[in-house]
């Protein structure tokens, strides 16, 4: 049985969850051998706060037989917390320049595209308002943060939500402005993304059936929305 373990919940998973919930939800409920977050009705709602990777086989198991949605949240405002390294020391709390967006599903969303395809699916981003709480950890000092991992995430606000339940909401998703054929640098430019995020948001989209390759312009890939 696949089990997150209320002992072991993280912060950030539990106040999504709290925060999600409504009058007459079931919590932590058994269903196929795996235990649900919420169950509403008919509706099965997983809370996912990390890798994709991780719930993937849960996803598309339970997809077949069940309407599911996924529940995933992106940090529009993000405060970090670096707790003292010592006794002697002070933690310390600063504000993030990055300001999250609802295409970065996609890095994520890359592990499963073609789910967005399924009738049963369905996922919604929440735009939060959060902290991540780092520690230092000498042991890793040679890494790219130079020693401070991520001890936990807190959830300050949700600030906003958005629902994808058809192909049409995900094609919303492309820029009104972008033209027809495009390449993924016409639509990272158009969206105002780095090219990386432009060539997985076309690949899932392509895999849920929302734009089509139609040719190509040099080496690069031409699409049509569908």
């Amino acid at each position: 049985m696949t089990e997150i373990g209320l002992l072991n919940e993280k912060p950030l998973h539990a106040a999504l969850k709290e925060w999600y919930a409504q009058p007459g939800d079931q919590l932590e409920v058994a269903i196929d051998g795996f235990v649900i977050d919420i169950v509403r009705d008919d509706l099965l709602v997983e809370i996912q706060t990390r890798s994709f990777a991780a719930i993937k086989s849960k996803l598309l198991a339970l997809a077949r037989t069940h309407r599911i949605r996924l529940v995933y949240p992106i940090a529009q405002e993000k405060w970090i917390v670096k707790l003292a390294q010592d006794e002697d020391g002070k933690a310390t709390r600063r504000k993030s320049p990055k300001r999250g967006r609802v295409e970065e599903l996609f890095r994520e969303m890359v592990s499963f595209p073609r789910l967005l395809a399924n009738p049963n699916f369905s996922l919604e981003v929440l735009l939060i308002r959060e902290e991540e709480v780092r520690r230092y950890d000498a042991e890793r000092r040679w890494r790219r943060r130079r020693g401070w991992v991520t001890e936990e995430r807190r959830l300050l606000e949700v600030v906003g939500r958005r629902l994808f339940e058809e192909p049409a909401d995900w094609q919303a998703l492309l820029p009104g402005a972008l033209g027809e054929p495009f390449t993924t640098q016409d639509l990272a430019e158009a969206a105002g993304m780095r090219r990386q995020l432009a060539q997985k948001m076309a690949y899932c989209l392509r895999q849920a059936k929302v734009i089509r390759l139609t040719g190509k312009r040099g080496k690069a890939n031409l699409y049509h929305r569908c």
